[in-house]
């Protein structure tokens, strides 16, 4: 059984999100990895190398352009998590009888164990709230905590796909700790968000933008504190 394949969940047999980049990753399968003589690790590298290229290209537009080249790479980033939140909703029917808090917490395992490669523990903490640690996830021995900024403009416009299908449309998403910022795990938690609390993640995104641009034109390191994440 492949690590996204849920086990806690006996109705969830059969149903299935989609997974992104179908075509090359079917490709990947049957061409490469069959390929007794390739060592998927180094997918690992190839993949720190985009991800260490897009933190660089981040904070380069930062010191030369500013807000303007942060909204820039911003928008470019929310985009791409859009299309792959789309494609992993691509002809999919919400099942008969499946709560919003279950369909947040797969959702979230999909994100979490495909688009991010990543391995996860989740829990359904009741109908309004789900949470999941990340147990291991690519970035966290080379992306410090202020670098992990980045992955919220991917989750971004992935909630904004499901928002696009009228899904989970008051549900929101924080994180209370991070691997990079020095906790054992990165744990995530998603509720029902009342009122203002709808729009904490686009508020501390906004936050974590203007200590980037004031860094930015400081030039001031980036650092490694747990606040920073």
């Amino acid at each position: 059984m492949a690590h996204y394949d849920r086990k806690d969940r006996d109705e969830w047999r059969g149903f299935k999100l989609g997974f992104p980049y179908r075509e090359g990753l079917e490709n990947l399968r049957e061409k490469v990895l069959s390929n007794k003589e390739f060592d998927p690790a180094v997918l690992w590298v190839w993949g720190t190398m985009q991800a260490t290229a897009v933190i660089e290209i981040l904070k380069a537009c930062e010191r030369e352009f500013g807000e303007r080249g942060q909204r820039v790479v911003k928008e470019a980033l929310r985009g791409v998590g859009l299309e792959v939140g789309r494609q992993i909703l691509e002809g999919v029917e919400w099942p008969e009888g499946m709560s919003e808090a279950e369909m947040a917490s797969f959702y979230a395992t999909v994100i979490n164990c495909v688009a991010y490669a990543s391995l996860e523990d989740p829990t359904i903490e009741g109908e309004d709230r789900v949470s999941f640690h990340i147990l291991w996830c690519p970035h966290q021995d080379n992306y410090g905590a202020f670098d992990c900024r980045v992955q919220r403009y991917f989750v971004q416009g992935m909630l904004e796909a499901l928002k696009e299908r009228g899904w989970l449309t008051d549900w929101q998403v924080r994180f209370t700790r991070t691997i990079p910022a020095g906790a054992e795990t990165c744990h995530f938690e998603l509720w029902k968000a009342p009122g203002e609390e709808a729009f904490l993640w686009e508020k501390y995104s906004e936050e974590l933008e203007r200590r980037a641009l004031r860094r930015a034109a400081a030039e001031e390191p980036a650092g490694e504190r747990e606040e920073d994440a």
